[in-house]
């Protein structure tokens, strides 16, 4: 129905602007629908404990959730180097960054990067690269490692380097005299196995992301991105949010990007098989190869060595459960919706320009991938385009169309229950920002004039906006 919706607005607009009219016809009627409690429509579910983001949609059938607990066997179990005591979890590494999905999304929750230079990273990692791109038309990778730094090695295979990261800090006040301080992390990727990086190379530290309602953001059409999508600023309201088109493994073509922290992944499949490949080092149908470079000579030895294998390391069937599982992950019911700060503070969100980014409300396709996830009216709080978020959080590294200034808008549903899932508040893309308020106070960019709306509001007011993000 929403489809036919969004192809009738484009009958329609073709003969003016298309950009333009199709654009503001789809946002004003998306912004004018109301929130409501249910963020993830029917599959919500209204738990606010610990295990929040751990919960099987609510929608789910009987078949699907049994599926649903295969795949969380499959996302929470502890992989191995093969051959190892149960072959079916076997086939870590030979270099990997973590051994389980969940170690990386801990109770499906957000990561957090290291407090200082002697830790390691636990639930986050560094890209790397260098000018230009690859045949794909994405990132160009460091030669020699590649685009993700491996930080750990099974045994007799070195890992690739040691991120360490340093933070400084920075002083400001809000317009009202109240102080408050903002960190920044410098990157250090020492230890380096295989001679120095190049001058050259582009580093950034992501945070893994929450995994809650990812199914729910696969189900929304393209043309619904394309529709909101307005590169040139045609309507000159200062917020230009651009579609990233990135090459999609599993369909072998170009589609339009939607998850990762600069929306270089197009579909599910393709992400779960790159971060089981990336992460971890197990090998699917879709990435049936081993991580090992030429120059790596332990590792290719290692991987020689392993028990051969019919198939990949995930079987068919194994990767089917985990994909599902991944879908059907439910998300947490808004709570305390009625209560007169959170109110006030939605409409303050909509006041101070936030929802021209984080767009409340969207729909799901009538065709998605699963029943439970067909024709959902969902409040996850992003377009999922791409902005230009100003110099202040730039990583400066290309990532397809995405500059290295532009960040995919970042779903906001399951914020405020992050510090109780994860035992931490640590926000944006390299958690850099040690709550809420940081994290809007990073903004600048297309999101400038939002951000000073906060910064020189008063206490009360930033206190409801809070509060409404809170009750997300």
């Amino acid at each position: 129905m929403f489809t036919r919706l969004i192809l009738s607005f484009l009958a329609l607009s073709w003969l003016s602007d298309p950009g333009t009219a199709l654009a503001q016809s789809l946002r004003a009627e998306l912004l004018a629908r109301p929130v409501t409690p249910e963020l993830g429509g029917a599959t919500t579910r209204p738990v606010a404990t610990k295990e929040a983001f751990t919960f099987v949609a609510g929608n789910a059938s009987l078949e699907h959730k049994a599926a649903f607990t295969r795949g969380n066997a499959l996302f929470t179990a502890v992989w191995t180097p093969a051959p190892g005591p149960d072959p079916a979890l076997d086939g870590l590494g030979p270099m990997f960054n973590r051994d389980s999905c969940f170690n990386c999304h801990l109770d499906n929750g957000r990561g957090a990067p290291p407090k200082n230079k002697r830790e390691d990273l636990e639930t986050s990692l560094v890209r790397t690269s260098v000018p230009g791109f690859d045949p794909n038309g994405g990132p160009n990778p460091a030669p020699v490692y590649g685009d993700q730094i491996q930080d750990r090695g099974i045994d007799g295979v070195p890992p690739e380097a040691k991120p360490r990261v340093r933070w400084t800090e920075r002083k400001g006040r809000y317009a009202d005299g109240t102080a408050y301080t903002l960190r920044r992390p410098s990157i250090k990727l020492t230890k380096p196995a295989f001679g120095a990086f190049p001058k050259e190379v582009m580093t950034s530290l992501r945070v893994s992301n929450p995994v809650i309602g990812v199914g729910l953001l696969d189900s929304i059409s393209e043309d619904t991105l394309t529709a909101l999508a307005d590169e040139s600023d045609a309507d000159g309201d200062g917020i230009s949010g651009k579609v990233n088109r990135v090459f999609d493994m599993a369909g072998n073509t170009t589609r339009a990007g939607r998850f990762g922290w600069k929306a270089n992944v197009a579909g599910l499949r393709h992400q779960n098989a790159t971060a089981a490949l990336s992460d971890m080092g197990l090998t699917t149908s879709m990435l049936p190869i081993d991580l090992c470079r030429p120059v790596q000579a332990a590792c290719t030895e290692a991987a020689r060595k392993a028990r051969p294998r019919q198939g990949a390391e995930i079987s068919p069937a194994q990767f089917e459960d985990l994909l599902l599982y991944t879908q059907l992950i439910a998300v947490p019911r808004q709570r305390n919706a009625d209560l007169p700060e959170v109110k006030r503070g939605e409409q303050v969100f909509r006041d101070f320009g936030c929802a021209d980014c984080h767009m409340p409300t969207l729909i799901t396709r009538d065709d998605a991938a699963l029943p439970e996830l067909r024709a959902q009216t969902i409040h996850p709080f992003t377009d999922l385009l791409l902005h230009d978020m100003g110099e202040g959080l730039a990583d400066n590294r290309p990532d397809y169309l995405a500059t290295g200034t532009e960040w995919r808008t970042a779903p906001l549903w399951g914020l405020g229950l992050t510090e109780k899932v994860n035992g931490h508040f640590m926000l944006l893309h390299d958690g850099r920002a040690r709550g809420i308020a940081e994290a809007i106070l990073w903004h600048g960019g297309e999101a400038e004039r939002a951000k000073e709306n906060f910064r020189t509001a008063s206490k009360a007011v930033r206190a409801d906006l809070l509060a409404f993000l809170g009750s997300l």
